[in-house]
């Protein structure tokens, strides 16, 4: 027969006041469902994901399978709401808000997909009042359609039609942004007798994002004592739809930390902040609503 300890009682005595200690800061211990000091890192290639009972992903940051880094939300029904890079997409890290459409989901609000500093959508009008000379029998150019206002897309586009009588005439559409020169955008001939249409597509380059920008349509006779009018089909500003439509990036003076590093007087600058957009000042802003151009 096994030889018993002696002891064996105290043993379990000793045993069943570690199980209660044990069991006490079991009960005592916080639960882990809070996160109250410190961070969370998801790292080298995981994913922080909430999903909803019937296992629909509403919430998800971190890196894709397919090697994109996002934020992505959707609603309860699956539908995406907002993506930060997008797990189907390939641009680059562009920011959308999406429509509620289960069946054709559409971004409503986007930043543009090839110039990093314009808004994409939604689409908005460009700003161009007829004058009192949108009919003229002038054979020197004349103004028939005059506006000014923020640049907000990468494109703008303008629609115009034409008539002219015996001799035909030209049209010539500029634009000036606010402390530059003006440019000409488009110049053609219109036919006698017909109307011309012409479509015009302008990427805004060297402008930057609520830069001021005046618009003017001119025509003129190429005769004298004729007749020609313009008139405006549409007119907005626009994302770009391809990579070759991107505008140019204004030169810009370096900043303060770029200007240090450059001189060797201050610590390497890796990345300069985004430019000041330049505020145009209330006063010099043309008044609201329809008026004549008299210059």
């Amino acid at each position: 027969m096994a030889a018993i300890p002696l002891d064996l009682l105290d043993r379990i005595r000793a045993l069943e006041r570690e199980v209660r200690t044990l069991a006490g800061r079991a009960n005592i211990r916080p639960a882990l469902d809070q996160i109250l000091h410190g961070d969370i890192t998801i790292g080298e290639g995981g994913q922080l994901i909430a999903q909803t009972p019937d296992g629909i992903a509403t919430f998800k940051v971190g890196q894709t399978p397919q090697g994109d880094w996002g934020l992505f939300l959707r609603r309860a029904n699956g539908t995406r709401a907002l993506t930060v890079g997008d797990d189907i997409l390939e641009e680059d890290q562009m920011i959308r808000i999406w429509s509620r459409d289960k069946e054709r989901p559409t971004p409503i609000l986007m930043d543009d997909a090839f110039s990093d500093r314009f808004l994409g959508r939604p689409m908005l009008p460009l700003q161009l009042h007829p004058t009192e000379r949108q009919n003229t029998a002038l054979t020197t150019y004349q103004p028939a359609w005059w506006g000014s206002g923020p640049a907000t897309h990468a494109v703008a586009e303008i629609e115009l039609y034409t008539y002219a009588n015996t001799g035909g005439g030209q049209v010539k559409v500029s634009m000036k942004p606010e402390g530059g020169t003006a440019i000409t955008v488009a110049e053609y001939d219109c036919a006698p007798g017909t109307w011309t249409n012409r479509f015009i597509t302008q990427p805004m380059h060297d402008v930057e994002f609520m830069q001021w920008v005046e618009w003017t349509v001119e025509h003129r006779n190429k005769e004298a004592g004729r007749d020609v009018e313009t008139r405006l089909y549409s007119a907005l500003y626009r994302h770009t739809y391809t990579p070759d439509e991107a505008p140019r990036v204004p030169t810009r003076p370096p900043t303060a930390a770029v200007a240090a590093a450059q001189q060797g007087t201050g610590p390497a600058a890796t990345e300069a902040p985004p430019a000041e957009t330049k505020r145009r000042p209330d006063p010099m802003r043309a008044p609201s609503g329809l008026r004549t151009i008299d210059d």
